[in-house]
């Protein structure tokens, strides 16, 4: 079992939780991470507290992930308590499951290799750059988490170990030939029925409707009757992509802009080096000293990468001989870069150089020499670039001098229009969330729901809704939301009593039907006296899509009959009807040869997620549980 846990850190699961793992604390910090706090937990897990801060980072997580799905829109779905307190409440649990899982690693025994750790670090996608491992990189983002290289490994190495027992249950979980033989056999049974639907069409000239009946039922239910508010807008649209220029850039432009910042083109030199780090966080003089000793037995003909591989404490550029691939300028460290760069010839090495992380033997590997993009190959991009660049100072004075005149003439957009050089566009009375792009912005429907322009009838200011592209709304006309008149609505309401009333006369039918089954009146004599459609289906499946959802749901929970005498049940339909349902027989399909690959893998997965969701009942069913504040816990 254990090994089969330590197998499963090294799968694609392992590795998709790592990235969520470091992504999250890319995005939010983790400062303060080991930390103490007196606060009042939100959670307490056999005795382990999880303290508010804990919380408060994980929910911030999970709001910046909803915020980029649902885009602008989320402020609308943020507005809803319930909505947000759900979103806290699945955090909560969440971290409840996560130090459940620690807690079992830890009694498991469960431990993840330096190896492991090497080579999970350097497939993690946030310290590649260009799809490699970036050492500079790695620095930079573990720095930003607060962690030294060493707390970093030790973090890393806890949260792979938790990552077992989740690899361990998806990965070690299997299904048997004769449990995949059944679970095919019981898919593709098939089930032999009879059925009559009553319909509550049929029964509708049945039914009367009073004046009084849709009277009280507009008066109870009103909310269902909102006519929405809506808006009509006329706006100016300025874009800088969408504007045209008044003279083209010339070929003499372009050189001239060229030859003015060839500095622009130029690409810098860069040096491909190794490195020995030693750190010296712990003892100074010792680092030193272990560090010259080193540079002695380089000097005296000693081999670089295999020093780098068995003594650098940077133990992830170790395993490649010390490489930290190419660098530029400005990259490194400041006493690191000045070194790498005073290296004359390949192979040469520096002296003992000190940095914030410690002290560096460095090899100069590779060169590769500055140069310079040749005009032809870049003149193309210039072209462009220039275009771009009149056309955003044209955008911006157009902005400055529309947004004047639409302040001094505040009762139209026609002279601002005329200023920018573009129509005033008008939008058709629409309910706030579906008037058009480019308005449909949170922050062009604050400023066109603002009491100056929605009660005032003034020009909005220039509202900024993407890069150089602005706009300037005025309302036209306004609907405010409203409740609509009993007449407006009298007919929907007596179509939906008259549909409810019907239903009801349905299931009563059903159910008198039934009872006449059920004292020995066959279904067939049912059909003859009532004059009902009967409905047969000799060879009903379970992915059935000509008979409605909830007869063959129900067919296929029907006790097996016996004999000849079928099973006989009434059903209530989706869409307001009834139906009595007799199952006459059941036939088991027969598996013959090797089941499909795929198939196995669904009905597998089908098991594993089940198996996944017992497994974490089990363990909070056995553990002490206490959650004081998690639903009062704050955003």
């Amino acid at each position: 079992m254990l090994e089969k846990i330590r197998e499963g850190s090294q799968g694609p699961v392992a590795k998709i939780i790592l990235g969520a793992v470091i992504l999250s604390f890319a995005l939010a910090g983790i400062g303060g991470y080991l930390g103490q706090t007196t606060e009042q937990p939100v959670a307490e897990v056999n005795g382990v507290k999880i303290s508010q801060t804990e919380f408060s980072r994980a929910f911030q997580n999970e709001r910046a992930r909803l915020e980029q799905q649902f885009g602008e829109y989320f402020a609308q779905i943020a507005a809803d308590p319930t909505y947000m307190a759900q979103i806290r409440q699945g955090v909560v649990d969440r971290l409840v499951q996560q130090e459940l899982q620690t807690q079992l690693a830890a009694e498991l025994g469960l431990r993840v290799s330096d190896d492991s750790v090497r080579k999970a670090i350097l497939e993690l996608p946030y310290f590649q750059i260009g799809g490699q491992f970036n050492n500079d990189r790695y620095l930079q983002v573990i720095r930003q988490m607060n962690f030294q290289p060493d707390a970093f490994r030790e973090y890393l190495r806890e949260e792979m170990t938790r990552s077992q027992l989740i690899s361990a249950v998806a990965g070690t979980d299997f299904a048997l030939n004769s449990e995949l033989t059944n679970a095919v056999a019981l898919q593709q049974q098939t089930r032999s029925i009879d059925y009559v639907v009553i319909s509550k069409e049929s029964l509708q000239q049945n039914v009367t409707v009073t004046e009084q009946e849709i009277a009280d039922y507009y008066d109870l239910n009103m909310s269902q009757f909102l006519a929405p508010e809506q808006v009509s807008v006329n706006y100016i649209d300025l874009n800088a992509a969408n504007l045209t220029l008044e003279t083209h850039v010339s070929e003499a432009d372009v050189k001239a802009y060229y030859d003015q910042n060839k500095a622009q083109y130029v690409e810098p030199e860069k040096r491909r080096v190794s490195h020995i780090l030693i750190d010296n966080s712990e003892d100074d003089d010792a680092a030193k000293a272990k560090a010259e000793d080193l540079l002695a037995q380089l000097q005296q003909g000693g081999d670089f990468a295999a020093l780098a591989e068995s003594s650098s404490d940077d133990t992830v550029s170790a395993e490649m001989g010390g490489d930290l691939d190419w660098i530029e300028r400005d990259m490194m460290d400041p006493a690191f870069e000045d070194a790498a760069f005073a290296l004359v010839n390949k192979g040469d090495f520096s002296d003992v150089v000190q940095s914030e992380f410690g002290y560096h033997i460095i090899q100069l590997t590779d060169i590769q020499s500055q140069q310079v993009k040749a005009y032809d190959t870049v003149k193309a991009d210039l072209r462009a670039e220039l275009e771009r660049t009149e056309k955003v100072n044209a955008f911006y004075e157009k902005q400055t001098e529309m947004g004047a005149i639409a302040f001094e003439i505040s009762d139209t957009l026609v002279d601002a229009a005329e200023v920018a050089g573009v129509e005033v566009q008008t939008t058709a009375l629409v309910d706030r969330n579906s008037l058009p792009a480019p308005l449909n912005t949170p922050a062009v429907l604050a400023a066109i729901f603002s009491p100056d322009v929605l009660e005032d009838k003034m020009n909005s200011e220039v509202i900024e809704v993407g890069d150089e592209h602005v706009v300037l709304v005025r309302v036209k006309e306004h609907v405010p939301a409203a409740t609509k008149a009993l007449a407006d609505v009298s007919e929907q309401i007596k179509a939906r009593l008259v549909s409810d009333k019907a239903s009801e006369l349905a299931k009563e039918k059903a159910t008198t039907l039934y009872a006449e089954i059920e004292a020995g009146k066959s279904l067939n004599d049912l059909v003859t006296e009532q004059s009902l459609e009967l409905r047969q289906e000799a060879a009903l499946t379970r992915q059935a899509y000509t008979v409605s959802p909830a007869i063959v749901q129900h067919a296929f929970k029907m006790a097996h009959p016996t004999g000849d005498t079928p099973v006989v049940e009434k059903v209530e339909l989706n869409n307001g009807d009834a139906a009595i349902v007799a199952l006459k027989a059941v036939t088991n399909a027969t598996v013959e040869g090797e089941i499909e690959a795929q198939l196995k893998q669904n009905i597998t997965m089908t098991q594993v997620n089940k198996n996944y969701m017992v497994f974490i009942e089990a363990l909070k069913a056995n553990a002490e549980l206490n959650l004081p504040k998690a639903q009062a816990a704050t955003e």
